[in-house]
């Protein structure tokens, strides 16, 4: 008797923890449906997690420059892409900077660099966009619609890449 007792809580015990298991791998799943869900609806996310819509900056000129944390060319134009989106504060542009890494290694770049653009993420692949290599800018003018690409790393700041921009209708 005492040992069909002791059998018994065994397998209580056994039970309750399968089920705890379960529970954990069902939250887990939800978690990876619901990142899945958030990648599929949104092609860009904020830092945040909420939605970006390039249709969001309708009546504005936006440079979308594409790079990554390990482009070396990528971020010795920053310095220079930071410098001109001072510069272009009265000629109603924006500068998004879009990567396809992590939010975490996005925030964590931003935060040890300290260039502070609006970072946003990219949620699809870029050869899908036509990017083999980085860095890559795609210009918009206020109407929405694509009027540039450049391939290649830029002295942003320089007067003759500022009046090019500037003259983007």
């Amino acid at each position: 008797m005492k040992i069909n007792h002791s059998l018994f809580l065994i397998m209580v015990v056994f039970f309750m923890a399968c089920n705890e298991k379960k529970e954990t791998k069902s939250i887990q799943k939800e978690q990876i449906v619901e990142a899945k869900i958030n990648s599929e609806t949104a092609a860009y996310i904020d830092l945040e997690g909420n939605p970006v819509e390039l249709s969001d900056y309708k009546g504005k000129r936006v440079l979308l420059n594409f790079w990554a944390t390990w482009c070396r060319p990528c971020i010795e134009e920053m310095p220079s892409l930071l410098r001109t989106e001072g510069l272009l504060e009265n000629d109603n542009y924006t500068i998004l900077l879009v990567t396809d890494q992590s939010l975490k290694t996005i925030a964590s770049f931003k935060d040890r660099k300290g260039y502070n653009f609006k970072y946003i993420k990219y949620s699809g692949s870029f050869a899908d966009l036509g990017i083999k290599a980085l860095p890559k800018t795609f210009i918009y003018n206020e109407e929405g619609e694509k009027v540039e690409e450049i391939s290649e790393a830029m002295e942003w700041d320089a007067p003759e890449i500022l009046e090019r921009l500037k003259a983007i209708k």
